[in-house]
């Protein structure tokens, strides 16, 4: 079911994407009195502005119906992946140091390349 609401979620962002893309601003009028064409449309002269954003407007609802459905699935979930949840009961092993190696002098650390700046 989660799977379905996020497709559904995508698709609805997708739409939302392209209709507006497809919108002209109400500045784009003015362009359509010197020969835009606007008025040769199918649906009309202003019958694809109100198509469009009635299109729009149920994209809209339906994002935000997904939005707060995927809410609802996170926040009944049962198992905490977050940021804030409890910690875990698992323990961390601790290594001890090797005996074998030998403490570096500071000679040996001075003549080293590691302490070298690159050129």
């Amino acid at each position: 079911m989660e799977v379905l609401v996020i497709v559904v979620h995508v698709v609805a962002a997708l739409g939302i994407i392209g209709l507006v893309l497809l919108q002209h601003g109400k500045g784009a009028d003015m362009g359509a009195a010197f020969g835009g064409g606007s008025s040769g449309s199918l649906f009309g002269s202003s019958g694809s502005a109100n198509f469009l954003s009635r299109i729009t407007s149920v994209l809209a609802t339906l994002f935000f119906l997904t939005s707060l459905g995927l809410t609802w699935f996170s926040a009944h979930r049962g198992e905490q992946k977050g940021v804030m949840s409890a910690p875990s009961a698992v323990t961390l092993p601790v290594t001890a140091p090797a005996v074998d190696q030998a403490p570096v002098s500071k000679g040996d650390a001075a003549d080293s390349k590691v302490n070298e700046i690159p050129k």
